[in-house]
């Protein structure tokens, strides 16, 4: 491999914002295995989480986001910080000479998210979203299958993504969880889970999320003060792609029990289901009677963790000089479906997906859309023991 692109001929030296679980599950665990990366250094405001991941991994801590952004023996920082961090922080390390992987969603609005491009694109640095779920075995074999056009022309589809919320596993552990809170989080469980959909779908088929038409609700989920969270906890979308595809979008943080991500594309010839079947999660289903059931490994879930490659691929592209290719412009699309999905529950309508980056006049415009409050359900009635 050429080593030409970062300022250590051996390793790429990376530096950490955030300790938090991502850090520590992933993108910590997963470079500290990297013969190629170097833990450079971890900033967290909440010291405590900094100390513990250094002494997982032996990365040294540093006193501020400052000093870690502008070390200059820091080739590249991975920002894993609440979301209302995300653009700041990225923008910050771009201009630092950093090359940088940020997890999703990029940001909380798309002015952000087109500064942050357009902040790479100046300074001549490489920017990656952590779109994890593409490079999840049962999904590169279904792009594999639907690119060979196994289930003929794809018709519609129906994807869902849910579990029992973040307070479960993040480390904050309860329901004072940034997760739940609009000023860091912005947006709820469609931020959380359905942005992970919002890019593997047009992943998956290569085509743009086009109109949504969606309905996003604060359902169930409380605060620590006993108070209904102040972003949603459910959503459910109907997505229309460019190529005229249509299907439905499930993200919820009540799905209490075992965690869902499962989607199953309808063709002209069969069907494939994806994560149904813990032993075979890749299943294949024709109108002539053929099935076909594929063992290619799994999709991580909160409970049981599988390698996501995606800090190994930002090294290699590192490494490389190659272009990234989960980069700004793929998380912008994921990010303005999302911010779609909140509009149209607001407005009660279909919306139109702004998969363009902004344009000098929108983005000098009024400041960031603040999230409108989710649409609050009534509560279920609870069914006697």
């Amino acid at each position: 491999m050429a080593k030409k692109q970062v300022a250590n001929e051996e390793v790429v030296r990376i530096g950490l914002l955030g300790a938090g679980s991502i850090a520590l599950f992933r993108h910590g665990l997963e470079l500290s295995q990297n013969p190629y990366a170097e833990l450079a250094a971890v900033y967290d405001p909440i010291t405590e989480r900094a100390e513990y991941l250094s002494s997982l991994y032996n990365v040294p801590v540093v006193k501020s986001e400052k000093a870690l952004i502008d070390d200059k023996s820091i080739d590249a920082v991975i920002v894993c910080t609440p979301n209302s961090e995300h653009a700041r922080l990225t923008i910050a390390a771009l201009k630092a000479g950093k090359h940088v992987l940020c997890e999703k969603p990029m940001a909380t609005s798309l002015k952000d998210a087109t500064e942050m491009i357009t902040t790479a694109e100046k300074c001549g640095k490489k920017l990656m979203i952590g779109h994890n779920q593409c490079l999840m075995s049962p999904h590169l074999k279904a792009k594999q299958l639907l690119s060979e056009g196994v289930i003929g022309d794809v018709l519609t589809f129906r994807t869902a993504f849910g579990h029992g919320g973040p307070e479960t596993w993040s480390q904050d552990n309860g329901p004072h969880t940034w997760f739940f809170k609009k000023e860091k989080a912005y947006v709820g469980c469609m931020g959380d889970l359905g942005v992970h959909k919002c890019y593997l779908i047009p992943w998956l088929l290569g085509t743009d999320i086009e109109e949504v038409s969606a309905y996003i609700a604060t359902m169930d989920k409380k605060n620590e003060k006993g108070e209904l969270i102040t972003v949603d906890d459910n959503a459910v979308v109907i997505l229309k792609m460019a190529n005229g595809v249509l299907g439905q979008l499930t993200a919820s943080w009540t799905y209490y029990g075992p965690e869902d991500n499962i989607t199953t594309f309808y063709g002209t010839k069969g069907r494939m289901i994806l994560g149904a079947d813990p032993d075979y999660p890749v299943e294949v289903y024709l109108a002539n009677g053929e099935a076909a059931k594929y063992k290619v490994g799994a999709v991580a879930t909160n409970t049981v963790q599988v390698k996501s490659g995606i800090p190994d691929l930002f090294v290699d592209c590192l490494l490389d000089g190659i272009d990234v290719p989960f980069d700004g412009l793929k998380g912008y699309k994921a990010l303005a479906a999302v911010v779609a999905c909140m509009d149209s529950n607001d407005a009660g309508k279909a919306i139109k997906v702004k998969n363009t980056l902004l344009c000098d006049c929108e983005t000098k415009k009024a400041p960031a859309r603040k999230a409108a409050p989710a649409r609050k359900a009534a509560p279920a009635k609870k069914m006697k023991k």
